[in-house]
């Protein structure tokens, strides 16, 4: 009899094969995670329009409460704060109209974006969907909203054309020597479209980056929320920036412009609102918003890679 030893020899082709890596923290499975929410089309726009039919469910007039609510706040702001800062109502109104529209879509995204995974809870856990269909379903929803907000754009544009469609001065209304002058509409308002295409590509990054770390901690949405209202008073939303500028009424106070341009929301309303008002193209807003939709990305990335897998357990 002889003893057989069960251990094998340390140069075994078993012993020293390292054991298979998993592929869920690469790249490439972030890549395909998103690649395959954008096929899923049909699912997100599904979800994103039974949303909004929901919030207005049983309404008269359903999402259309949506453009009444807007027109009503930039008519009831527009007459008020165009008399507070001196400045033609029928230049001002159309101002702060689109102002609201834009500042709507990109609140909702940030407030809805960080909430986006742990309000669909449930179907995360039930479902088994490209973490992307979330964060699409969100921004689509945001869009409708958006659109039917563009209404009320639609009407103001009509009503004050023939002051827009001119050379015209927020400050003043009337273009001076010395003075900001914008020179009105044209075929410029078709750059409205890729602004917002990147208003909407920067949504979608926030609301992955944002929601898988507001998954995890859940103060972040609290504190976020809290600093919305804020950050709503420091864009020129509400107030001309043109005051602010050689020429403007407050160009006393013209130190403040460089804080105003380091808040990168200026330059994303700026793409947008802009070539909607017939305003001067400025190539410092696209090319802020072209460098923050890259960095932004490669953050929402890297947050794809090492946590995707994990948010079905945090939520």
């Amino acid at each position: 009899m002889h003893a057989t030893s069960t251990v094998q020899a340390a140069d075994s082709p078993v012993a020293t094969s390292a054991p298979p890596m998993s592929d869920s923290k690469t790249f490439a499975r972030a890549f395909a995670d998103i690649k395959a929410g954008f096929s899923a089309r049909e699912l997100w726009g599904h979800l994103g329009w039974q949303d909004i039919k929901q919030r207005y469910r049983r309404s008269v007039i359903g999402p259309f409460w949506i453009t009444i609510s807007q027109a009503v706040i930039a008519l009831g702001l527009g007459l008020l704060y165009s008399q507070l800062f001196k400045v033609p109502v029928e230049v001002f109104l159309p101002y702060i109209s689109t102002g609201f529209i834009i500042w709507g879509f990109i609140s909702g995204c940030l407030s809805e974006g960080m909430e986006t995974f742990i309000a669909n809870e449930g179907m995360i856990k039930q479902l088994p969907a490209p973490l992307s269909v979330y964060m699409l379903r969100t921004v689509w929803r945001q869009t409708l909203l958006l659109a039917h907000n563009m209404i009320v754009y639609v009407v103001v544009l009509v009503i004050f054309f023939s002051a827009l469609s001119n050379p015209y001065s927020v400050s003043n209304g009337a273009c001076q020597p010395g003075g900001i002058c914008h020179p009105g509409l044209s075929w410029t308002i078709l750059l409205a479209i890729p602004g917002f295409l990147l208003l909407a590509i920067n949504a979608a990054w926030v609301t992955l980056l944002f929601g898988i770390i507001s998954t995890r901690f859940r103060d972040i949405p609290q504190v976020v929320n809290s600093l919305i209202q804020l950050l709503f008073y420091g864009t020129p939303i509400v107030w001309p920036v043109d005051q602010l500028l050689a020429g403007g009424q407050r160009s006393e106070i013209s130190w403040i412009l460089p804080i105003v341009k380091a808040n990168p929301l200026y330059h994303f309303m700026q793409v947008v609102r802009a070539p909607l008002l017939g305003q001067d193209f400025s190539a410092e807003n696209w090319i802020v918003v072209g460098c923050i939709t890259v960095v932004g990305w490669a953050l929402a990335l890297v947050a794809m890679r090492n946590y995707r897998a994990r948010v079905s357990y945090w939520v």
